[in-house]
Formats: structure tokens, sequence, C-alpha cells
């Protein structure tokens, strides 16, 4: 585990809390590496992997870090959707994935207009 960490109930983690370890589910695949800042969509999905603890660094990350890594993520998702164009219809399911994984990883809150 690294340095400065307390080990917190799900309940208790916010968005913008960083992960102090890698995460694993309960069968030991990797759900998020170390130092991944949490978002709302994340801390959702946590029960469904049978997460009901989380690995938190107690020090407080710079907004400047927050940033730098959404940024990153944000740089990451056009490489691997760069053949995509998100505002074309010919590929939707493609464009589908791409809305997806960006709001995954960005931490976009869910519309009620998909219900």
């Amino acid at each position: 585990m690294a340095g400065n960490y307390h080990q917190l109930a799900l309940a208790e983690v916010r968005p913008g809390m960083v992960l102090s370890d890698v995460l694993l589910d309960v069968q030991g695949n990797v759900l998020l590496p170390q130092g991944t800042v949490l978002t709302d969509a994340m801390l959702a999905l946590m029960p469904r992997h049978g997460i009901a603890m989380l690995p938190i660094v107690t020090e407080e990350v710079a907004p400047e870090a927050v940033a730098a890594t959404l940024q990153h993520h944000e740089a990451r998702i056009a490489q691997l959707f760069r053949k995509n164009d998100p505002d074309s219809d010919s590929d939707w399911a493609t464009a589908t994935l791409r809305r997806f994984v960006t709001d995954f990883r960005l931490g976009v809150e869910e519309t009620p207009e998909h219900e």
C-alpha cells in the first residue's frame, strides 16, 4: 500500500478522492489503477463489483492534479476513438461506446433523458 492512506467505507468516499493503491474486485481483477481520481460514476459501480472499502490517499490532491488527470483521460479517449467522428450517425455503436467511456472516465452524471 502507499504511505498515507485510510481504508474508507464506500459511503464515506466522495468524488475527487484518490485511490492510494490498485483496486481489485472480489476475483482479484484490476478495476482501477493506483492514483485514480474517483468520480460519481465510478463510485456508483462499486457495489456491483463487491467493493465495500476503498484505500484512499489522506493527503489533499491539488486541483491542478485532478485537472491534469481529467485532461489525460480526454487525450486517451481521443486517441482510442481517433477514427470515429462523434457527431456522425454513420457509426452509432462506436459513438455510443465513446459517449459511455467518456461519461465514465470524466465522471459525467447520468441524465434522466435515457429513461
